[in-house]
């Protein structure tokens, strides 16, 4: 695989940009996969619509570190998805630490 990608490209008078993904979990493109995800990116966030794998099994922290790299190439500041627990719906969101700029730090001072 690539090791950069840009959510922008440019072909003649167009630009295209990435909105939506589909992502699979395979060894090689064209066989079986066994898990399913579709992102859409929106600004400077990436939604994950939907995470299905075929024996309804957990995503696994190297399935979540895929995401989250591929966020950071397209240079994301954030990841948002909702997760079922118990019949109730949790909605999560982790930043992209290495996308976000050092925000200014302001303190109120009393100036006599």
């Amino acid at each position: 695989m690539q090791s950069g990608i840009t959510r922008f490209t440019q072909v003649g008078d167009w630009i295209f940009e990435v909105k939506m993904v589909r992502a699979l979990r395979v060894e090689k493109y064209g066989q079986p996969y066994d898990a399913v995800s579709t992102l859409t990116a929106n600004g400077d966030n990436l939604y994950i619509d939907t995470q299905l794998t075929r024996q309804h099994n957990e995503l696994s922290r190297e399935d979540c570190m895929a995401f989250y790299e591929f966020a950071r190439q397209l240079e994301m500041k954030q990841i948002q998805y909702d997760k079922l627990r118990n019949g109730e719906r949790q909605s999560r969101i982790v930043e992209i630490v290495e996308n976000q700029r050092p925000r200014a730090k302001v303190h109120l001072a009393r100036v006599k």
